[in-house]
């Protein structure tokens, strides 16, 4: 990941021969140093007085070359750190702000690779207390009666006066020398600490396209899937992707891609941690209760689309049975952590369970060749919801969860994906999916038979089957982690509701933020649905700062309650509600650009809640904002790469996004992804052991606060 960036390697060159073309022609341009480090090399019967001079002057240009680079880098890092053009209203762009995306365009080069600008981001800053505590406060104010924020008042001023100067005292000095001051704390204490199990918790899903199945034969579609992720990989080993750029100038760190491939996250009693490993060459396929190792290289390159299907097909031919405590073994990184912990130290430390278990751990990644059909049916309303829950817990011992992702093909040639979110987020992961599936589609497609096109090499090796010796007692372990999975999923209620009323398109003709737009439409949908308001967390990126991750945007406002309040009146005026809509909208999108600047709250009360920890200092105030339960959270799966495939031109082959678990017992969860100009996918989640929600009728009121919010702007459409 070592670069010379904004320099290239050439350059250094270049440098050399100008300053070696100087000296030849009697011009000194270092003043004097190329002779002062002449004079400070050894001189021996090898080392001629032209030579020194030579090595001197190469000396010096390197010098020059490197001061050059840091230079452009310390330049563009302060450039970065300028932030005012995303406060900007939309379409109308400072001069000042149109001179500063010149320069940062004219030192990002011509062809950045996706590392390129990693030394150059800035640092995430640490927001002060007092605007910490008055955003909180802010936040908090539609949720309290006037007696509930008086009492808050009091508890967030005295934690402002002690110990909260202290805190951020160590808080600060620990943004000067970590390169991101909440990342590292974010990764260990909200994820690998938890002990709880991560699938549903914490894993997270991501769909196939909506409306088109490439192929229906699932050797065909996982053969041409695993191709383009391993051309994927390769492109991200060497930094060839491009990386994202907001406005097309502005870069987002790239760091999280680093552990796409290779990586697993290994249970330990008191805290786990993610193993990733160099270019590994082999992948393990779950296929019936069997383990198969599949070699994907042959001679130095990869496998080809037509090799890979033969190897793939011989696991779905392959008759032999699962080995007694195989098939359900994979449940153990789908229950508690600690019994996995335990088990693993136990009963897979040597001998075939070790071997195979390593197998495993050290794959590219995990794919199970799944013997259920899935996918979007119009006919079935119930299609997307299955589907839904098929990839986010399956039958709770058929996905690797501790794998950074499983590949998950379906036996009509449907796939998905089951990512571990420790490691990264999803618009890591989704950039990845949009690639494989635009280049399975568009570049590598399938024959008429739809299989794989190409020639077949009959000499390559079968699939090797992983062997275990699995006794009773760790038999007895697996069972456990099973039926805790079991319950956790059995519990998920989940509905994926298509909005194809209206779309992007449309919502930016009522100049709104689509996001904006939606996310109020989901604080009016969730008041009707359970008739009170609640904590609402947006994930924003903080990605413009190095190693940054995410922060929260708190959606429910004043503002939002007076709007939705207002729709709930019969008495106010369609102007009077369009008016308070857009106020809203307005604060909606100065809270996520403040997130994304690294002026959000979450993140902050996050990392003072852990030094206080560390520092033995109890805090009332940290304690019970870090205890208070989102009931709704939200995301939003960005589309990234929109040149990949032309929608207009294709419109079929739209994808549907991905989504997650409930975060609270009593509470909703809701992904969402606009994808072209007119459709809207939510993913909903909740649990069926709540009495206060239900996914499905959260989907119609979701749709009819849409449809409610499109007619202010055309107050002649009727409710539907």
């Amino acid at each position: 990941k070592l670069s010379v960036y904004p320099a290239s390697p050439s350059s250094w060159l270049i440098v050399v021969i100008a300053i070696m073309s100087t000296m030849y022609a009697r011009i000194d341009p270092s003043m004097g140093m190329i002779d002062r480090i002449k004079t400070s090399l050894p001189v021996s019967e090898f080392m001629t007085v032209q030579t020194q001079t030579v090595l001197s002057a190469i000396l010096f240009a390197t010098g020059l070359w490197l001061s050059f680079i840091f230079l452009l880098r310390y330049i563009l890092k302060a450039l970065l750190s300028y932030h005012g053009w995303i406060f900007e209203s939309h379409g109308k762009m400072s001069f000042s702000t149109k001179v500063w995306l010149s320069l940062v365009k004219l030192l990002s080069g011509r062809r950045p690779l996706l590392y390129s600008f990693q030394a150059s981001l800035p640092h995430l800053p640490v927001p002060s207390i007092d605007d910490t505590i008055n955003r909180y406060l802010e936040s908090v104010r539609p949720l309290l009666d006037d007696e509930q924020y008086k009492q808050m008042e009091i508890v967030a001023n005295d934690f402002k006066k002690d110990p909260a100067p202290k805190l951020q005292k160590h808080l600060k000095l620990k943004s000067w020398w970590a390169t991101n001051y909440v990342s590292d704390w974010w990764e260990e204490y909200i994820y690998l600490r938890g002990r709880d199990p991560i699938m549903v918790n914490s894993n997270f899903y991501t769909m196939d396209l909506l409306y088109v199945i490439p192929t229906h034969r699932q050797a065909s579609r996982a053969a041409n899937i695993v191709h383009a992720m391993l051309q994927y990989r390769r492109k991200l080993e060497r930094g060839e992707l491009t990386p994202l750029r907001a406005l097309g100038i502005v870069p987002m760190c790239s760091f999280q891609y680093e552990r796409m491939f290779n990586t697993t996250r290994i249970p330990g009693i008191e805290t786990d941690f993610v193993q990733h490993l160099k270019d590994r060459k082999h992948l393990v396929v779950y296929h019936r209760g069997r383990f198969f190792k599949v070699w994907l290289y042959y001679g130095g390159r990869h496998l080809w689309p037509s090799e890979l299907e033969l190897q793939f097909q011989g696991i779905l031919d392959d008759k032999s049975e699962s080995q007694p405590g195989e098939i359900k073994l994979p449940s153990l990184t789908a229950g508690n952590r600690v019994p996995w912990a335990r088990a693993r130290l136990k009963y897979f430390n040597e001998g075939v369970n070790r071997a195979s278990l390593e197998a495993i751990e050290t794959a590219a990644f995990f794919m199970t060749l799944d013997d259920e059909a899935h996918g979007y049916d119009p006919e079935n309303i119930r299609s997307l919801d299955l589907y839904a829950k098929s990839l986010l817990h399956g039958k709770c011992y058929d996905r690797w969860f501790d794998k950074s992702f499983t590949l998950i093909v379906y036996k009509n040639g449907k796939t998905g994906i089951n990512t571990e979110h420790s490691w990264a987020d999803s618009p890591i992961i989704g950039h990845m999916w949009e690639y494989v599936l635009a280049t399975d589609c568009f570049h590598l497609g399938y024959t008429a038979e739809g299989h794989c096109k190409g020639d077949i090499n009959k000499s390559l090796a079968p699939p090797t089957r992983l062997q275990w010796d699995i006794s009773k007692a760790c038999q007895e372990i697996i069972e456990g982690s099973y039926m805790i999975a079991k319950g956790i999923a059995d519990d998920v209620d989940f509905h994926d509701c298509l909005f194809n009323e209206f779309g992007k398109g449309l919502i930016k003709k009522c100049r709104t933020s689509p996001d904006a737009f939606i996310q109020l439409a989901l604080q009016l949908a969730h008041y009707r649905d359970k008739g009170e308001f609640c904590l609402t967390y947006e994930s924003s990126m903080t990605r413009m700062f190095r190693e940054g991750r995410t922060e929260t945007v708190r959606s429910c406002t004043c503002e939002s309650t007076a709007f939705v309040k207002a729709m709930e009146d019969e008495s106010t005026t369609n102007e009077q509600r369009l008016a308070l809509f857009k106020k809203a909208a307005d604060k909606h999108q100065n809270m996520y650009r403040l997130a994304m600047t690294g002026a959000g709250i979450d993140r902050h009360l996050f990392c003072l809640y852990i030094v206080s920890k560390v520092m033995g200092i109890d805090s009332p105030f940290l304690k019970q904002v870090l205890s208070e339960p989102w009931r709704l959270s939200t995301s939003q799966t960005p589309q990234q790469q929109l040149n990949l495939i032309d929608t207009q031109k294709f419109p079929k082959y739209v994808g549907a996004g991905g989504g997650f678990g409930p975060v609270a017992d009593d509470g909703y969860g809701v992904s969402y992804i606009i994808v072209g100009e007119n459709l809207i996918t939510f993913h909903i989640s909740s649990k069926f052991s709540s009495t206060e929600t239900d996914s499905f009728r959260f989907g119609q009121n979701i749709r009819q606060a849409m449809l409610d919010i499109r007619a202010l702007f055309n107050p002649k459409e009727k409710k539907m």
